[in-house]
């Protein structure tokens, strides 16, 4: 029988606060910085979700929308939107929150496909995901139009 896991299972919150190093001369963060924070927080959530090794597959449709300066608490949040036969979509969304004001705004969103794979790193299926808010409908319904643009 197959097995079919929520998708808030998957979940994953990560935050950290912004500091000079991770800054270029403007103050705000490198773009580059923000990647790997995503590409950790996508495959953290993929281990969660597979319960094995994963290796990122791609990472497509990485939208900067908002700066993030010295100071700001970044809180990156990702969850499985779509699943494969070995394969995983993660969606990452990335907030900058003012530490003075508690308030939030969103800076990043992604979405990434993770493989799932053994101690070998031969691929190895993964459970079906499934969603159950109306977000995670909304993200899990546009999944294969977004499968199908990343094969074209």
């Amino acid at each position: 029988m197959e097995q079919k896991i929520p998708m808030q299972q998957s979940k994953v919150v990560q935050t950290r606060l912004v500091l000079p190093p991770d800054t270029n001369h403007m103050g705000s963060i490198f773009g580059g910085k923000v990647l790997a924070y995503i590409d950790e927080v996508a495959a953290i959530s993929a281990m969660k979700h597979c319960r094995s090794i994963v290796v990122t597959a791609s990472i497509d449709s990485v939208n900067f929308l908002s700066p993030v300066t010295v100071g700001d608490v970044l809180i990156s949040e990702a969850f499985v939107t779509s699943t494969g036969r070995t394969s995983m979509e993660v969606y990452v969304r990335v907030k900058r929150e003012s530490w003075k004001n508690g308030e939030q705004t969103l800076t990043t969103t992604s979405f990434l496909t993770m493989v799932a794979v053994d101690d070998q790193g031969y691929p190895i299926q993964v459970p079906t995901v499934y969603p159950e808010t109306n977000e995670e409908k909304q993200l899990y319904q546009s999944a294969m139009e977004r499968r199908q643009k990343r094969r074209t």
